[in-house]
């Protein structure tokens, strides 16, 4: 019922992105129920789950049953024994039985307390990690959704500027018409226009790379024609404090719980490898119940039936330095840990300052961007009125259009950087980005 369920889910979902235009939520939601590798961390977080049972059980009796059956014929010598009067041998012979028998772990050393709890301190390890890779995977098509819309703005903006030199064209050609321009200026938009198609040819293909990527980020076919929607926020001010930044990364990164986890776990290993310096005792019982054809030497049949129980005691005493090699790998282990995870103490540092300063960066240029595009707004309209009163050149009318065009481009990309930056600010403090 929940295979059903989870596969209409699916289908729904990928219908629903193939009739409308998809926000960011949704296409996080997609995304992430599609995801090969969250499948795959969720597979392992399944198997670490099942270690721990594994070793639980190993801490419970074990109960087993033997059973066997045996059948001989024995055609020579036909008598068999020792002195004057031999015993007869009568076919067949059949022996069969069983054996039910029970063991408990009394004391292992600590070994298997330690391998549980091992298990365990690396069953959160794992979890950790795994909400690591839906992090991941979730940046990964916020980075998809941001860069579709940069390359969709893009085309847009050159598909407009191209409509205005169509328009450029028409009036230049009536002004050459009525001797006000020299044909000349009518070439130079021409050459314009054609270079400016070169670049919408260039934008178009980058925007269906743009699509595939974004298509495969969120599972879908890479040239299904997915479409976006987009509402932009403008910036707000916001003061961040350094220092909060970085214990709150400490506090909350994924990756830093996982390497915690990893050096608890190893330090169950420690103790599960010097668990041979101990004696191992165990609890044990057996029953035994067998019939034999005792016929076939002439004697009666014989059934066999016993029970018992006891108490068995090991302890290694000398293996040539097997236990204390074992031990030394694993404090050896755990020393890496450690050193790593100091190690990525700093990394995790340089990452938050590098996403603090391009989080600032990308709000400094939207304000700079928005102010150049008001410029380049004005300077067009005072140089579009003055070429229709031809008080401008063709020069002057192509700068003011390329301006614009460019300085609505920087817009663009600087919006579309300031959303992922602030994305790639709260992954880097270690919050949960989907």
């Amino acid at each position: 019922m929940k295979k059903i369920f989870l596969i209409s889910l699916i289908v729904s979902v990928a219908q629903f992105a193939q009739d409308k235009k998809l926000t960011l939520e949704e296409s996080l939601q997609l995304g992430l129920l599609n995801s090969r590798q969250i499948k795959i961390s969720e597979s392992m977080l399944r198997s670490s789950d099942e270690k721990i049972t594994e070793y639980s059980s190993q801490m419970l009796p074990k109960l087993s049953l033997d059973a066997g059956y045996t059948y001989m014929n024995l055609n020579e010598p036909t008598e068999i024994g020792l002195g004057p009067i031999p015993t007869k041998v009568t076919n067949p012979f059949y022996l069969y039985g069983m054996q039910l028998s029970v063991k408990q772990p009394i004391f292992t050393g600590f070994q298997l307390s330690s391998l549980k709890s091992s298990a365990e301190n690396n069953y959160e390890a794992m979890s950790a990690e795994h909400q690591k890779n839906i992090n991941n995977k979730a940046f990964e098509i916020y980075s998809a959704y941001w860069n579709l819309f940069k390359t969709e703005k893009q085309v847009e903006l050159i598909e407009e500027y191209t409509h205005s030199l169509d328009e450029d064209l028409r009036k230049t050609k009536d002004f050459v018409d009525n001797g006000l321009a020299t044909m000349n200026d009518f070439l130079k938009l021409e050459l314009q226009a054609a270079n400016t198609m070169l670049q919408l040819i260039d934008a178009k293909n980058n925007r269906e790379i743009a699509r595939a990527t974004f298509n495969k980020s969120i599972g879908l076919p890479l040239n299904d024609s997915t479409d976006i929607e987009t509402n932009l926020i403008l910036p707000q001010a916001q003061n961040f404090n350094y220092d909060e930044l970085i214990m709150d990364a400490i506090d909350n990164r994924n990756e830093l719980q996982s390497v915690e986890f990893k050096i608890k776990s190893g330090e169950d290993r420690i103790s599960a490898a010097n668990s041979d310096w101990w004696p191992k005792l165990y609890a044990s019982g057996n029953f035994y119940l067998y019939n034999v054809n005792a016929e076939t030497f002439s004697m009666d049949n014989q059934r066999l039936q016993l029970w018992f129980a006891g108490l068995s005691l090991s302890w290694n005493l000398w293996n040539w330095g097997y236990t204390s090699s074992r031990s030394a790998q694993a404090e050896e282990e755990v020393l890496q840990n450690r050193e790593s995870l100091e190690l990525l103490k700093e990394q995790i540092e340089i990452e938050v300052y590098n996403a603090y300063l391009t989080l600032n960066s990308n709000v400094e240029k939207i304000k700079v961007s928005q102010f150049a595009v008001l410029s380049a707004q004005e300077n067009y309209r005072i140089t579009k009125d003055k070429y229709d009163y031809q008080l401008a050149t063709t020069n002057d009318m192509i700068d003011a259009e390329v301006d614009l065009l460019n300085s609505q481009t920087k817009l663009t990309i600087s919006q579309a950087d300031y959303e992922l930056s602030k994305v790639k600010l709260d992954l880097a403090v270690g919050k949960r980005i989907y």
